[in-house]
């Protein structure tokens, strides 16, 4: 089976591990670095995708358009929980909105603390 290839901005559905319980839940993510991580290592870095019913967290952005992004219900991106994952285990749900990505990228630098 050949290798899923995905971009930037991607929506995926992944096995998205959790940091306070051995555990791994499909759910949606967004891809944030994809290309030679993916090519050479069969790797994605992904933030989590999490419902706009929870608790807000600082660096939580809201998804503007859910049908692009394939979603079914109001979604924020928690660029506060990052994973990489293997690429083989991503299913492409849909695309980030433009309109979304400049404030993902903001939140993102600040999270990581990148100039």
């Amino acid at each position: 089976m050949p290798m899923p290839t995905f971009d930037a901005w991607d929506v995926v559905k992944v096995p998205f591990p959790y940091t306070d319980r051995p555990v791994r839940r499909r759910r949606p993510a967004l891809v944030v670095a994809a290309g030679p991580l993916a090519s050479e290592h069969g790797l994605l870095w992904v933030v989590m995708i999490t419902s706009a019913e929870n608790r807000r967290w600082p660096g939580d952005v809201a998804v503007s358009d859910l049908e692009a992004a394939g979603l079914p219900a109001a979604s924020v991106v928690r660029t506060a929980k990052i994973a990489t994952i293997d690429a083989v285990t991503a299913e492409r749900l849909g695309t980030l909105p433009a309109s979304d990505r400049g404030r993902v990228t903001e939140r993102l630098r600040a999270a990581l603390a990148m100039s």
